[in-house]
């Protein structure tokens, strides 16, 4: 973990609601896609813990869902703000266990680490066959599809109502797709899903309320196999086989 001050170079709406921001800044304590941030934001008493999308040196791309003061706060911020950080938060996705034919799903605010995720895969191993499933609720919300693309991943999107690609959620994608391994991020509900019907070993990524968020305070336990873990600590990735739901 690192506390560093980063200067905001964009900040623009990509979908309804949702936020791209891009600041700069020292990204030296990030080492494995899946990792978050914890940004301080002035008038507020706890900091607001982000999902990494990407990063490269000095420079560091969140997405984030305008649902609440901290975010309703981050979304007027503009280019040259100076926002107080820390970095290289909880353990990441562990990219030797992929296989050929990794399939990534994201849903909504969870989209965003799939896309670290799916670069340091692709860098690892160019053969890799990458498949990436979206969920969204409607084709308005719908981001970052042609960037995934470009990177050269197999892109499935599924929206409730039905208004672009598979009508329904991810796991209606799933069932029809073949695969080595999966990686995921989103709401537990999507996670007891993909568990009902997943059919290889797998990695989730945890959406909790943090305090702290480098395990000091407790608040984000959550029981395993091999006992209570701190999801900003432990996690926010842990592997199927450990879960208990």
């Amino acid at each position: 973990m690192k506390q560093g001050i980063f200067e905001i170079k964009e900040n623009v709406e990509i979908a309804k609601n949702t936020m791209k921001m891009v600041l700069e800044g020292d990204t030296s304590a990030l080492t494995a896609p899946g990792q978050f941030v914890n940004i301080k934001i002035d008038g507020l008493f706890l900091r607001r813990p982000i999902s990494v999308c990407d990063y490269k040196p000095n420079e560091l791309t969140i997405i984030y869902k305008v649902v609440g003061a901290g975010t309703e706060v981050m979304a007027d911020m503009v280019c040259g703000q100076e926002l107080d950080i820390l970095t290289g938060l909880g353990n990441g996705y562990n990219v030797s266990k992929a296989g050929e034919c990794p399939l990534l799903i994201g849903g909504g605010v969870g989209v965003p680490p799939m896309y670290g995720l799916a670069k340091a895969l692709l860098a690892a191993n160019p053969q890799h066959k990458v498949q990436v499933i979206l969920g969204f609720n409607s084709e308005e919300e719908v981001f970052y599809a042609e960037e995934f693309e470009k990177l050269g991943a197999e892109v499935h999107i599924a929206t409730a109502d039905g208004s672009v690609g598979t009508k329904g959620f991810v796991t209606d994608v799933m069932k029809d797709l073949e695969y080595s391994y999966f990686f995921t991020c989103g709401p537990l509900p999507m996670f007891k899903a993909i568990e009902a019907i997943a059919q290889t070993s797998g990695q989730y990524s945890f959406e909790e309320r943090m305090g702290c968020g480098f395990g000091a305070c407790m608040g984000c336990s959550c029981k395993t196999k091999y006992g209570n873990k701190r999801i900003c600590k432990d996690g926010p990735v842990l592997e199927r086989e450990e879960i208990i739901w």
